[in-house]
C-alpha cells in the first residue's frame, strides 16, 4: 500500500523529527496548561505554518477529548485531482512517522457518496491536511484518519458528503472526530480581516453552514477552507451537535509584526 510522503516538511514546518517534536511543544506551550479536555464533533482549525498559525491549531488540540479515529477534510489549494478526493488505503508520512488510513471507514464512506472518489493527485502537494498531523502524532501516537480534499463551489455537495459522514459516524459505534482545516481571511489589512474573520466566525457559532456560505459569498471573506467548514458542520449538526465555542483567533500580523497584509486563524471546537 502507498504511503504519501511529506509535501512541506521543512517547510510550513520543522523537517527534522526531533525539532519538529519540540516545535509542537512550543505551539502547546504558547496556550499554557488546559484547564480539562473537552468532547467534541466537529472542529475548524487553521492550516498555514507551524510558526505562523501553530499555536492556534494547537489550542484546539489541547483541549480537545480526542478520539483514535478522524475524518480530516481539506480545501484543494493546489487544483490537482478530483473534486472530492479521499484516500482509502495506505499511510501518510511525517517526520515523527506514519499515520495508517482508516480504510473501513473510507470505504464507508464512498458507499453513502458517489461524489468522493479515491484520488491521490489532490492531496500529493496539498498542505493543508498534512499540518495537522504532527499535532495529532504528539498527542495520540496511534491513530488513523480519512484524509477528504474538497474543491467544488457547491453547497450541494457539502449536504451529500456532510450527510455521508454523519451517517458513517453514527454507525460507527465509537468517536470519529470531524476537522475542517481552513484559514480565515487571506491578504488584507488587520482590520478589514478581523472584521471578515468575525462574520465567518459567528456563523460557525451559531452553527448555521449555510449561513457561513452565504457570508463568505457576499461579504468576499478569502476563507480557504468554507467547502471543508461547510461540510463538516453539516455533518456535525446532524449527529446532534448543540454548541460551538471559538478557542482561539489570532492573524499572522500578530506573529510577523505587519499588520498591513495578514491572514486569520480560528480555533472552533462544535460539540
Amino acid at each position: 500500500m502507498a504511503t504519501r510522503q511529506p509535501a512541506v516538511a521543512g517547510t510550513f514546518y520543522e523537517g527534522d523529527p526531533d525539532r519538529l517534536a519540540a516545535q509542537v511543544r512550543a505551539c502547546f506551550a504558547e496556550n499554557g496548561d488546559a484547564e480539562g479536555v473537552e468532547r467534541f464533533i466537529g472542529a475548524v482549525v487553521p492550516h498555514a505554518g507551524l510558526m505562523y498559525s501553530g499555536h492556534v491549531a494547537a489550542a484546539f488540540y489541547a483541549q480537545a477529548e480526542l478520539p483514535r479515529r478522524f475524518i480530516i477534510l481539506c480545501p484543494n489549494h493546489t487544483g490537482f485531482g478530483h473534486f472530492a478526493a479521499i484516500n482509502r488505503e495506505g499511510s501518510w508520512r511525517t517526520p515523527l512517522g506514519d499515520v495508517s488510513i482508516d480504510t473501513p471507514l473510507a470505504d464507508a464512506l464512498m458507499q453513502q457518496s458517489t461524489l468522493l472518489a479515491d484520488d491521490d493527485r489532490a492531496h500529493a502537494r496539498e498542505h493543508s491536511l498534512e499540518v495537522q498531523l504532527p499535532f495529532l502524532q504528539q498527542l495520540l501516537g496511534d491513530f488513523t484518519f480519512v484524509p477528504i480534499c474538497l474543491g467544488a463551489n457547491r453547497y450541494d455537495y457539502c449536504e451529500e458528503i456532510g450527510n455521508a459522514i454523519a451517517t458513517v459516524i453514527a454507525a460507527a459505534g465509537e468517536p470519529v472526530g470531524i476537522v475542517a482545516s481552513s484559514d480565515l481571511n487571506h491578504y488584507e489589512d488587520q482590520k478589514t480581516t478581523l472584521r471578515k474573520d468575525q462574520l465567518a466566525i459567528d456563523e460557525v457559532l451559531k452553527l448555521d453552514p449555510r449561513g457561513l456560505w452565504r457570508a463568505v459569498e457576499e461579504s468576499d471573506i478569502s476563507m480557504c477552507g468554507f467547502i471543508p467548514a461547510t461540510a463538516m458542520m453539516i455533518a456535525a449538526t446532524k449527529l446532534g451537535a448543540k454548541q460551538a465555542r471559538l478557542i482561539r483567533h489570532a492573524t499572522s500580523g500578530d506573529v510577523n509584526g505587519d499588520y498591513s497584509h495578514v491572514v486569520g486563524y480560528a480555533a472552533i471546537a462544535i460539540s
